[in-house]
């Protein structure tokens, strides 16, 4: 059965690998870059924010993934990576989207097809090198779970198939991703030191064991850092043998050649780290470049507030994190998962009950516990300094996880009744991840297929400035619904027609625009809501796309908006020109932007400032000023509770480059309200007047606000957003933009 189980996950990676266009796994563009530039003869990359190379962050990983995928790649001819990595430069990575637009790389569908050749097939060929890595944590997961279970062998199968089942785990495995060797090496590491403990009543030498263990820690160091916690895993382990055996040889001796040998395997990448960044884990350059989180007053509650994106990329969230799968199969297997943790806190006290707490049974017990806390420690840690909240970075841990999820669900049960709980569960996830590539990752790349009826008639035409040759035609469109609410959204359906060649790629932008020309909301993406590119379209070839756009909560209301379309190039700015006429997009209709109905405020919404006050609506004097005017914003509070601190709300007219062009901080209502009088549940009317800067260039400005306190020794905190479902959105709101004019 464990046979058949391997078989059977190899064929699932193999239908991933073939599924999945490349490049569009979580961040495998970037990690294949490294992998191409190892593979091409290079030295490791040295990172620098100001001059990225193609692999970006990645670049700052250890490099043990990455050396063995490029020797397994390195004869292939890669000359052609700029005609197969294209950059999608508006697509909505770690959104979830209602119109598409996810894919990471718009892709050359000749160069990606079958027979696989030149970037196409070294990237398959890397996936492959990771769908090995990751059998290896399949297996090492079933030896655990033999080490956990001893007297039910059928639990490590179990927990086996629900690694190799879970969905976002034969995602990532069919990805060039070092996610995968990290799983591997924690999976050996940690079984290794449960066999170790396991034999410590024996006569089993320990020496060659534990330089067998040196080794593997050393792997795993050059894997990816957050495996750097079996180190410590490993010193309890050989302290307990130790203690066992009365051997102190076995801590005092046997542990230093432990890190000497792990050291000696991956120290110089460390040391290496220092030198180039004066950071041994390179952690402060890595976050220069994929972006540092901004601080949070309390960090383990913003993360709790992403509890849900993290389970759900830990189920099976695909692509950039963009890609779901069918909510109610989040809803179960999340379901599942707490019934297993009653189970296991269950599983625990009967066997506490049973052979008492100084059973030796329990050490492989407390070991697995630790690696999974360890690992969850490390990725809050991290979550909290980058945005890093997906659920597939407990992998190195994946074994214990699935492993006890399984035994929580079947493991008190009897044997029959439990094998038939693991066997059920077995299926349900295989079936889950059987489907997905097809139900939901195929779909979510497909472009749109060719229409064969089009429209009669032409909308618009549109050609460049320098010539009257039509590029591209609009044949028709659709916009619904016809009244729209702060929240909701837009849907624009237009249908296209490639009229003739072009070398250059266009972005399609359509505007909700209101009476002040200020956009209210926008849809920026390359034909095919990203999987088309113009350069690549044949004259006459006919599509139809749907562009939904939502309104944000603070949009101004009661308006009307304009829907306009058009086309530009997204590296020189150019537009394309309306035929026949002097305007560069295509007026196709309005829509009426209304209040809630009931509304009872001007410009009515519900945004929580650290559960201390509600923001419940809001108004401008005007929105369109000149330098030096003096603009009016009505803020409208409501108190959650008797509030003890004087906070100070401010307002901010802020360009592009967050320079402040006007603002007013005070008490609210300029003192006359202070937050220590509210009542709860008060409506408090809080008025901030000011000017504009006198020199404030014209263009559209947002406008910005927030709430803060002083302490007494004049330290600054802000007021953090808390959403509905807890999560921490920032500790500031933009309302409605306002237009400069001369």
């Amino acid at each position: 059965m464990l046979i058949a189980l391997l078989a059977a996950f190899v064929v699932v990676g193999m239908v991933y690998n073939v599924v999945t266009p490349i490049f569009e796994a979580s961040d495998e563009i970037w990690h294949y870059h490294f992998v191409r530039h190892l593979a091409l003869g290079n030295p490791l990359p040295v990172q620098d924010a100001s001059n990225q190379g193609p692999w970006r962050q990645e670049g700052s990983q250890p490099p043990l993934y990455y050396a063995i995928t490029a020797l397994a790649t390195a004869w292939a001819d890669t000359s052609d990576i700029d005609a197969v990595a294209r950059f999608n430069p508006h697509g909505d990575f770690g959104v979830i989207t209602a119109d598409g637009n996810v894919n990471l790389v718009v892709h050359n569908r000749e160069a990606e097809a079958w027979p696989w050749r030149g970037t196409t097939l070294a990237v398959h060929v890397a996936r492959l090198v990771s769908i090995l890595m990751s059998l290896g944590t399949v297996y090492f997961t079933y030896r655990i779970g033999l080490e956990l279970f001893p007297e039910r062998r059928w639990l490590a199968l179990g927990g086996a198939a629900a690694v190799a089942f879970l969905p976002m785990f034969a995602f990532i495995s069919a990805s060039v991703n070092n996610d995968n060797l990290a799983a591997l090496t924690s999976s050996l590491g940690l079984w290794w030191m449960l066999r170790m403990v396991r034999d410590a009543d024996g006569d089993a030498p320990t020496l060659r064991r534990s330089l067998a263990l040196g080794l593997i820690l050393g792997a795993s160091a050059l894997a990816k850092v957050s495996t750097l916690g079996l180190v410590g895993l490993a010193g309890l382990t050989l302290a307990f043998i130790a203690i066992r055996r009365k051997c102190w040889q076995t801590f005092f001796v046997e542990g230093p050649l432990v890190l000497l040998v792990a050291g000696a395997m991956s120290g110089w990448w460390y040391v290496r780290n220092w030198r180039l960044y004066g950071d041994p884990l390179g952690w402060n350059v890595f976050l220069d470049i994929a972006g540092r989180r901004a601080p949070s007053s309390a960090p383990l509650l913003r993360l709790w507030g992403e509890r849900e994106g993290f389970l759900w990329s830990y189920w099976g969230l695909f692509g950039g994190v963009g890609v779901p799968m069918a909510t109610w199969t989040y809803r179960v297997l999340t379901g599942l998962a707490l019934v297993s943790l009653v189970g296991i806190a269950g599983y625990l006290l009967v066997k506490a009950s049973r052979d008492g707490l100084r059973d030796v049974q329990w050490v492989p017990i407390v070991l697995s516990g630790l690696w999974a806390a360890i690992v969850v420690a490390g990725l809050a840690r991290w979550a909290n300094l980058t945005l890093a909240s997906q659920g597939r970075l407990l992998f190195s841990a994946i074994a214990v996880f699935q492993l006890w999820f399984v035994a929580g669900l079947a493991g008190l049960l009897p044997e029959r009744v439990g094998q038939g709980i693991a066997a059920g569960l077995a299926a349900f996830m295989a079936g889950l991840t059987v489907a997905a590539p097809f139900v939901w990752i195929a779909p979510a790349y497909a472009p749109p297929a060719p229409l064969a009826d089009t429209p009669e008639g032409e909308v618009v035409a549109f050609h460049r400035g320098d010539s009257e040759e039509t590029i591209i035609r609009l044949l028709d469109y659709e916009i619904t619904p016809q009244e729209v609410e702060p929240g909701e959204p837009v849907e624009v359906a237009i249908t296209w027609q490639a009229e003739a060649r072009t070398a250059e790629d266009w972005s399609v932008f359509v505007h909700l625009t209101d009476a002040d020309d200020i956009i209210v909301a926008q849809r920026d993406v390359y034909p095919g809501l990203g999987t088309l590119a113009t350069s690549d379209l044949e004259p006459g070839f006919t599509w139809r796309d749907r562009y939904v756009i939502t309104l944000p909560e603070t949009t101004y209301t009661p308006v009307e908006a304009t829907i306009s379309t058009g086309l530009y190039n997204l590296q020189t700015g150019e537009r394309l020109l309306v035929n026949g006429e002097p305007a560069d997009m295509a007026r196709l209709g309005t829509v009426r932007l209304v209040p809630p109905s009931g509304a009872d405020l001007p410009n009515p919404m519900s945004y929580n400032f650290g559960d201390e006050m509600l923001l419940v609506g809001y108004e401008m004097s005007a929105r369109t000023l000149s330098p030096g005017d003096r603009l009016t914003v009505y803020l409208y509070w409501r108190g959650l509770k008797p509030l003890d601190t004087e906070y100070t709300v401010f307002t901010h007219v802020i360009g592009p480059d967050a320079t402040i062009w006007g603002q007013l901080d005070s008490w609210p209502d300029n003192g006359l309200a202070p937050t220590t009088t509210w009542l709860p549940e008060e409506l408090v009317e809080d008025r901030h007047t000011f000017k504009l800067k006198r020199d404030t260039p014209p263009g559209v400005y947002q406008v910005e606000i927030g709430v803060y306190s002083v302490d007494k020794e004049g330290n600054i905190t802000r007021l953090e957003r808390i959403a509905e479902d807890g999560r921490r959105e920032g500790d500031f709101l933009l309302l409605s933009p306002v237009r400069v004019e001369p």
